[in-house]
């Protein structure tokens, strides 16, 4: 049997500690000249986002930004207000699911952009899908999900993913009650 000396045991202990802690180092160093950059993409994608759901509007202001009950109004170039954008997120089958909706002002789905999902590929990641997605135009609150013939203001489940496609709509709903709640309902005209 080997003697071991303090030093045998002490010596892979320090190189490691040490390349635990350059590690370390040079990630949040990475990180720090990173954030900015990755905030600025994000921000980009948002507003690419805002354009998809509400390509109606020249200008979007954004009202009580950082906050909880933060939405997005869309005006025209004459100040005309075109429509609303909320952000909400729901619970899917991989994971909280994040959805942008577009609303008009007389409180129908004017389209819908999903900024994250991590569901299963090649079921639940299609509900990136444009034809999954159109089903929501026009549709008003209250919107359900159906697996076969969906009726009017119901949306036809992708298949082999009804946990997706009830998180979405589940999030698009909570969007459109949020829509009710700042503007108290449909502007009548």
């Amino acid at each position: 049997m080997k003697n071991f000396k303090l030093s045998d045991i002490l010596k892979p202990v320090i190189v490691l500690t040490a390349i635990c802690l350059i590690t370390s180092a040079l990630l949040a160093y990475t990180n720090d000249i990173t954030k900015d950059k990755i905030a600025q993409q994000n921000v980009i994608a948002a507003q690419e986002a805002q354009k998809k759901v509400l390509s109606q509007a020249a200008e979007f202001e954004t009202v009580n930004e950082g906050k909880a009950d933060e939405y997005i109004i869309g005006k025209a170039a004459d100040g005309t207000i075109v429509g609303y954008v909320f952000t909400t997120t729901d619970k899917s089958y991989g994971g909280d699911i994040e959805v942008m909706v577009g609303i008009k002002p007389d409180g129908t789905v004017n389209a819908v952009e999903i900024l994250t999902i991590s569901d299963t590929p090649g079921l639940g990641m299609n509900a990136k899908n444009a034809t999954f997605l159109d089903q929501f135009i026009g549709k008003i609150k209250d919107i359900g999900v159906n697996k076969n013939e969906p009726a009017e203001n119901e949306i036809k489940a992708l298949t082999g993913a009804t946990i997706t496609s009830s998180a979405v709509t589940r999030a698009v709903n909570t969007a459109l009650a949020q829509f009710e709640t700042v503007t108290g309902g449909a502007e009548n005209g």
